[in-house]
């Protein structure tokens, strides 16, 4: 038998349990044609179950034609999404992990080039559309100017969400996470770097935090009692004038009342005169200072990489999961090989025993 490893231990999230403590962090792939999964994403997303994560989350997945961020984003806005999103979750469970996806909506940051081609806006007579936001401020000043949201936009906003939320349950996906940072929507109504409105959905803090909180209780009210909800929210917008430690601890603490079980905590994306000191764990300070002040079951992203290092962060109480996205990229692989450099033994697929030892 190997060591007691904590980053290979079980972790029970309300009716589900993962396996480990590993998670395959949303990662944009811009392959999909009128938001269609494919081949792409069946390859993507199954080898990193096969490869010994927990749980694997889709992509930033968009809710509406008009929410993602550029025009060859995964979407789940209509029914016939679903088919192939189903052969994706089967196989991810077949590998005894949890298939998640994220929710997200672009806002100001949508109609934007993929990026091998490029970060300005695509015109709607190239397969664009007409950007919204909180208010009609562009990201850049090579991006979309978005419209700002009026009431009936906003209610369509959580329509949207909820819908895409029965779909993804529908999919098969037993987590749900809410994208809540990276400058997208909901980020640009809680940040008032972004946010200048001056009804019930901005001002006060609590007026910004009022659409996020909408959305978590629609999609809590059809999800199963079993499933448990994630939201992605930012611990520091790293600008002056935005979003700090103090106010994302605030954010977390209001998400549980509306159904949010797990904090996935990132930063930055906002806007782009941030300044973001990136190293190893870069961002781990937020998540802990969320964890160790609300208690809330908190994921931390950005920069991990090696086995030892995320072994540290759990045994130390900063985290109790680790997201990891470009070490991925690089080793699909990843849990197989840290459960060999921290001695747990874990279950390997049987038809890739022979490399175990």
């Amino acid at each position: 038998m190997g060591n007691p490893s904590k980053l290979f231990s079980p972790l029970q999230l309300k009716g589900i349990t993962l396996k480990n403590r590993i998670v395959v962090s949303p990662m944009c792939q811009y392959s999909s044609e009128d938001g269609f999964a494919t081949d792409w994403h069946l390859v993507h997303l199954g080898s990193r179950a096969v490869g010994g994560a927990a749980l694997v989350i889709a992509e930033a997945t968009g809710v509406s034609p008009e929410a993602r961020i550029s025009p060859q984003d995964l979407g789940i806005w209509k029914d016939e999404h679903v088919e192939k999103l189903s052969q994706i979750t089967s196989f991810i469970k077949q590998q005894g992990a949890i298939a998640g996806i994220q929710l997200a909506h672009a806002g100001r940051k949508a109609s934007t080039q993929a990026p091998w081609i490029g970060r300005n806006k695509v015109d709607v007579e190239n397969g664009g559309w007409q950007t919204v936001a909180p208010s009609a401020i562009a990201y850049a000043e090579n991006y979309p100017m978005p419209i700002e949201l009026d009431k009936a936009g906003i209610k369509k906003i959580v329509s949207d969400f909820t819908s895409a939320a029965e779909r993804a349950l529908a999919a098969g996906f037993e987590v749900i996470e809410i994208h809540a940072a990276h400058g997208y929507l909901l980020h640009q109504f809680l940040s008032p770097l972004t946010n200048k409105r001056t009804d019930e959905y901005g001002g006060s803090f609590e007026n910004r935090m009022r659409l996020l909180l909408e959305i978590s209780h629609a999609i809590k009210n059809i999800l199963p009692e079993h499933l448990p909800l994630f939201a992605r929210i930012t611990g520091n917008d790293w600008a002056e004038g935005g979003l700090n430690s103090d106010d994302a601890v605030e954010i977390a603490k209001a998400l549980p009342e509306a159904g949010v079980d797990v904090i996935d905590v990132t930063t930055g994306g906002l806007v782009p005169q941030q300044k973001i000191p990136v190293g190893p764990a870069y961002q781990l300070p937020f998540a802990s200072k969320i964890k160790k002040e609300t208690g809330i079951v908190t994921s931390t992203v950005g920069m991990i990489t090696d086995a030892a290092q995320a072994e540290t962060i759990l045994v130390n109480g900063d985290a109790d999961l680790i997201m990891m996205a470009r070490e991925f990229l690089r080793d699909p692989y990843f849990p197989l090989r840290a459960a060999h450099d921290l001695k747990a033994e874990i279950e390997w697929p049987l038809q890739y025993e022979r490399g175990k030892f």
